[in-house]
């Protein structure tokens, strides 16, 4: 019962996981956000595959998931730190979300909830194809969107590293037990074989 307790409430949380990515995904998109982009992909895929271990009882797709769950953190923490600008880190090094391919932020700059967006005409500022905006009147700005975002994703995978290394370890237990009653030994049960020779008998016939 504990076994299928963990693995439903792990399925749950990767459901969770899933839902939260692909959001995040669209908004990212939106934004042009090319690094965002890329992890987002490799978070649904080690996702999808820490599913597919829970399902199939695969031992060491749990341990790439839980090992992946660990990078993941590492990078939300990143996000965090960036958005509100920790350290030497500045949110005008844009190029680190975009490599340097647009001018873009995020998403939410422009749309966020109570968000008045003004074009600024003849700004000598904007570059070609670019125009420059003031932001005003937003209810939450954006960088506080971004690292709740990422504050959830920072959440939802410690819950499944937890519930990962705790159903890998019921997987293990009982892979162990079942070799040491001889599941796959060479002593365990054997089928009757059948015999490949024909026993012949006379046949009597009436004269």
């Amino acid at each position: 019962m504990g076994k299928c307790d963990g693995r439903c409430t792990l399925l749950v949380i990767c459901s969770l996981q899933l839902v939260a990515a692909l959001q995040r995904q669209v908004f990212d998109f939106l934004g042009y956000q090319w690094a965002p982009i890329l992890a987002n992909f490799l978070h649904i895929m080690a996702v999808i595959l820490g599913m597919f271990g829970t399902v199939q009882f695969r031992f060491r797709y749990l341990i790439f998931y839980a090992v992946w769950l660990v990078v993941w953190v590492g990078w939300n923490s990143f996000i965090i730190c960036f958005y509100l600008e920790v350290g030497n880190l500045s949110q005008d090094r844009d190029f680190l979300m975009t490599f340097n391919t647009s001018l873009h932020r995020s998403w939410w700059m422009e749309h966020g909830p109570g968000c008045l967006v003004t074009p600024v005409l003849d700004s000598r500022m904007a570059p070609d194809d670019h125009h420059v905006i003031t932001v005003s009147g937003c209810l939450l700005d954006y960088q506080y969107i971004e690292v709740l975002s990422s504050a959830i994703q920072v959440l939802l995978a410690l819950f499944g590293f937890v519930y990962a290394c705790y159903v890998s370890k019921v997987f293990q237990d009982d892979e162990d037990s079942f070799d040491f009653i001889g599941g796959f030994d060479s002593y365990g049960y054997q089928p009757p074989q059948k015999s490949s020779h024909l026993q012949l008998q006379p046949l009597y016939t009436a004269g």
